[in-house]
């Protein structure tokens, strides 16, 4: 798997929504660190 385009895909969905990263986080009850994370592809978890 490409985290590099996972990344992309999960940020330009965000974006579509008129989501904030805070905001996605809070949907997913985590923080807004771990969406920027796999944003950027650092981590997959």
């Amino acid at each position: 798997m490409d985290v590099i385009k996972t990344g992309k895909y999960i940020a330009g969905k965000r974006k579509e929504a008129g989501l904030t990263q805070k905001q996605l986080a809070e949907k997913l009850s985590m923080s807004d660190k771990s969406v920027s994370k796999w944003e950027r592809g650092v981590s997959q978890s």
